[in-house]
């Protein structure tokens, strides 16, 4: 990461990306079939957690003018009072919390996937952003519009994207990768790469190279599961 390359060199590495991307969702179409030529916003993508990983453009990355500030996040879309952290650690909830005046939480149990720890307070949960934004940044968002990764910091249409976690277990990831960090739990590392690959096939990022060699190193010892994924871009 954080490895400068021209926009030449990037783009050429993404447009030669996107044929596999082609091929490995939509798989060898005869010349004559009415095969579609793109894929965007809304359409469904059926796959596989090896296909999907195949499939994703590997492409250096590059941290250039990376703020988080780029992201704007914790937004209130439906104007029901509770932002988008808030309408994640409700829809997580094992025991939902009371919802009082201004989304105040009160009580609740959750289940932090990522070290596998019973939360009884929500003052000790995070939501994190299941690929980073900065990872995002890195992998294709930096030329998105603000709008777009606004959208994409609060991607409430996809339940794989943002997940309530102890706040000790989101620290430690931090900003990284599949290839610098993967969830205590060992039970849940097969479901965290298949969701990443998974968040990255639905936002159209890219992959550098170490982070396809871990997922290939991960998904050998996972079920090739099958991905339903609706794209966002």
């Amino acid at each position: 990461m954080g490895h400068h390359h021209t926009r030449t060199a990037a783009r050429a590495g993404v447009i030669a990306a996107a044929a596999a991307l082609l091929a490995g969702l939509l798989g060898a179409q005869p010349a004559t079939a009415a095969a579609p030529q793109h894929r965007g916003a809304g359409d469904i993508v059926e796959t596989t957690f090896y296909a999907a990983i195949d499939a994703l453009p590997v492409v250096d990355e590059d941290r250039t003018g990376y703020v988080r500030t780029a992201f704007r996040h914790w937004i209130d879309a439906d104007r029901d009072a509770c932002d988008t952290r808030r309408e994640v650690i409700l829809e997580e909830a094992l025991v939902r919390p009371e919802v009082g005046p201004k989304c105040a939480l009160t009580g609740g149990i959750w289940l932090s996937p990522y070290d596998d720890v019973t939360v009884t307070d929500q003052g000790g949960l995070d939501v994190d952003h299941l690929v980073p934004l900065a990872e995002a940044w890195d992998s294709g968002a930096s030329a998105w519009t603000a709008k777009e990764r606004e959208r994409y910091a609060n991607d409430l249409d996809e339940s794989r994207a943002l997940i309530a976690v102890t706040a000790k277990s989101n620290r430690s990831k931090s900003d990284k990768d599949v290839a610098d960090w993967l969830p205590p739990a060992l039970n849940y590392r097969c479901t965290y790469a298949t969701d990443w690959a998974t968040i990255k096939t639905r936002w159209g990022l890219a992959i550098d190279q170490r982070e396809a060699d871990a997922l290939h190193q991960i998904a050998a010892g996972c079920e090739d599961a099958p991905i339903t994924v609706t794209l966002a871009r």
